[in-house]
């Protein structure tokens, strides 16, 4: 999928998510100079596989294959196209011949391109336009998610470094669009445990802190600005588990509105500027509802207006404002089976019916707008279709091809990916996906990898193109996604119902929906691995130990083995919703969820894995430390276990670098060549 930046370069594209995944989802969803000793880096590098013995797994992937891991993983030749807000640009990044994706400008009247922003060492993790003639980036260093935002011109010069300021952490909140110069962002400059928003002129780096975060013990965790930049609202914890939401008052300060539990949803989308009142606003909200719905809101008055959007399967994803139009309404959207839009405006209408009459059984993403809405940039892409830029001239009815970013992946080669519904085994209805290679669509039962998600709490897997998925089907493999019980988008009740069960019945949910698929006669039930990053990562070591006969092999990918240890490493700003993760997962100074954590932590319990393990890490990790991937595998080497171990000195939570992604997913695949397929690897790596 394209990188999706923080630009909102209109008013008419907004997604709302739930807070609990702003919170703290990713808990659960430097260049290595050469004259570094090994004593200097990250972790215990005498774990580390070598070089030698990693190229040994990868080179059993021998098979006479049509697309190779390049295809599906080499850094596309150009992606994330944007226009300019005039119209009169389009930026995009355009990969070289050392996998470094730059940013390019092209004047769309004369084709000039640009070249605006370089990558060097670090990544631009992502990019946007600020305004006709500026654009800004971030990078990090090495993957550990400080990041610093720059400003620069669209020819590359005046490029300015706006957050200069180690060890912090800086996130674009709001671009002003009425306002040239100006952004909000927001830091963790005066205390690395919370975040402040500062007015920021991208000129000339002036910065202007709008309001003080100064209690970590309750800490301000989401701000809410009007389109002029000025802040209406905000949210705090309290107690580290409840969260009071204040409102301005009319007097230049703020009253509170709302006391509510961390769990209950509040959240403004955006201001109705359809009227003149400056009070209502569009709320996604689950206090009157299991699914989150979209309501029309007198905050000033504490006082639903109306009801105006839901879906009474699903949580409501996001909704779209014109502000060509006075801000008309212009969809809503929903995740199901496949992602759902729902036009409203008669525009919105006409766009969402050319895109069903031309480009039938696809999704499309509306990515940004010129500012006078005529032009949009579309990103269209199916389970098939790894995806292709598209502008809609609205004016002229038109919908024209931009660039296709895998062309060499041709749609009739690739697998289908198939949606699943299953009743798990204590009666909960499951959702999920196959991804089923043309073997088992002509009946012959294969191996399959099951592939847990990350998070785990508000992420869900989704239906579309999946790299990895294509890349296993085309090595004959199936691959399985299960939407256990935490998951995200369907309501809070089956959300709540995975607090307290990471571990235990959100992996009978992973099983079942193995079992379901083994029942179909898709998948031989002894050649079953299972992968996954981050919580999925941890949900690979805890299926080896808690199910060890199961699965045949495992990859264990920036995974938590060690419960305990993990909470004890998070980054000092998820430290203020401690209490919250404690109330999602488990809590050790409660004596039977430390009983829990204990059994449901695979480290203690590595004399229960049988099976072939290969881990991989990411040495500058903030959310998962190295030491966590460290103690899996010094655990295992301690019984005998000789476990690929694969680390990467310049990478974080999990690979950002072409090079590196490409050796992680050769090496996967000899893994399941030696362990689903038989493969036999020469010495020195011995199991």
């Amino acid at each position: 999928m394209p990188e999706i930046t923080n630009n909102q370069i209109q008013s008419n594209r907004m997604r709302t998510t739930q807070k609990i995944r702003m919170i703290c989802g990713a808990a659960l969803l430097f260049l290595i100079g050469l004259t570094i000793k090994a004593q200097d880096l990250p972790g215990n590098p005498s774990l580390v596989s070598s070089d030698e013995e990693l190229k040994a797994l990868a080179a059993l992937d021998a098979g006479d294959y049509r697309y190779t891991v390049e295809d599906y993983f080499a850094n596309p030749k150009a992606i994330t196209f944007r226009f300019s807000p005039d119209g009169k640009y389009i930026s995009y990044r355009e990969s070289n011949e050392k996998g470094k994706r730059n940013i390019y400008v092209k004047n769309l009247s004369t084709g000039e391109a640009i070249m605006a922003i370089e990558e060097k060492d670090e990544l631009v993790r992502a990019y946007g336009w600020l305004n006709n003639e500026r654009l800004y980036f971030s990078m990090d260093k090495g993957g550990n998610e400080n990041y610093h935002i720059y400003a620069v011109d669209i020819d590359g010069k005046n490029q300015k470094d706006l957050t200069p300021f180690d060890g912090v952490r800086a996130q674009f909140t709001e671009l002003l669009r009425d306002d040239k110069d100006h952004i909000i962002v927001s830091m963790n400059k005066n205390n690395p445990q919370v975040f402040e928003p500062y007015k920021v002129n991208h000129q000339t780096g002036e910065l202007k802190q709008l309001y003080a975060n100064d209690d970590p013990n309750n800490p301000i965790f989401g701000y809410n600005f009007d389109k002029d930049g000025t802040l209406k609202s905000f949210t705090k914890i309290r107690d580290g588990v409840e969260q009071d939401i204040y409102y301005e008052d009319g007097n230049g300060g703020y009253k509170l509105l709302k006391s509510l539990n961390w769990k209950d949803n509040f959240v403004i989308a955006d201001f109705n500027y359809a009227t003149e009142y400056p009070h209502d606003a569009y709320v996604v909200s689950n206090l009157e509802s299991d699914k989150a719905e979209v309501l029309l809101y007198d905050l000033k008055e504490d006082r639903m207006i109306e009801r105006v959007f839901a879906n009474d399967q699903y949580d409501v994803q996001g909704m779209g404002l014109s502000r060509t139009r006075n801000y008309e309404i212009d969809y809503f959207s929903y995740e199901g089976e496949k992602s759902i839009v729902v036009p409203m405006s008669d525009a919105y209408k006409a766009l969402d019916a050319k895109m069903k009459e031309l480009l039938p059984g696809k999704q499309y993403q509306v990515l940004d707008a010129t500012e006078d809405e005529n032009l949009y940039m579309l990103y269209v892409s199916s389970d098939r279709i790894y995806g292709v830029y598209y502008a809609y001239n609205v004016a002229k009815d038109e919908l024209n091809e931009l660039y296709n970013t895998m062309p060499h992946l041709k749609e009739e080669d690739m697998a289908e990916m198939r949606p699943i519904t299953f009743k798990s085994r204590d009666g909960i209805m499951l959702h999920g996906y196959i991804t089923l290679p043309k073997a088992a669509l002509a009946g012959e039962k294969v191996p399959v990898v099951v592939n847990p998600h990350g998070g785990p709490q508000g992420i869900r897997d989704s239906w579309g193109f999946n790299p990895e998925a294509q890349l296993f089907a085309s090595r004959g493999y199936a691959t399985l996604q299960v939407n256990f019980r935490i998951s995200g988008g369907y309501g809070r009740e089956f959300l709540e119902s995975g607090f307290k069960q990471i571990g235990r019945k959100a992996m009978d949910d992973v099983e079942d929906g193995l079992q379901y698929v083994i029942d179909q006669g898709w998948v031989d039930p002894d050649k079953a691995a299972i992968y996954g990053g981050s919580h999925g990562g941890y949900a690979v070591l805890r299926g080896l130990t808690k199910t060890p006969d199961l699965y045949a092999c495992g990859v264990d990918y920036v995974g938590v083995s060690n419960i305990f240890t993990f909470m004890k490493t998070i980054p000092p700003y998820w430290k203020p919703y401690l209490k919250i993760i404690k109330e999602i997962w488990y809590d050790e100074d409660v004596a039977e969820e430390k009983s829990i954590m204990e059994e449901v932590s695979p480290v203690y319990n590595v004399d229960k894995i049988k099976k072939p393990l290969f881990v991989v890490q990411g040495a500058n990790d903030p959310r998962v430390n190295i030491d966590e991937s460290d103690q899996i595998v010094s655990a295992l080497r301690e019984k005998g276990f000789d476990v690929p171990y694969m680390v990467k000195y310049d990478e974080g939570h999990g690979f950002g670098k072409e090079e590196n992604r490409l050796e992680l997913y050769k090496a996967m695949m000899g893994f399941y060549a030696k362990h689903l397929d038989n493969a036999e690897i020469p010495k020195p790596l011995k199991d």
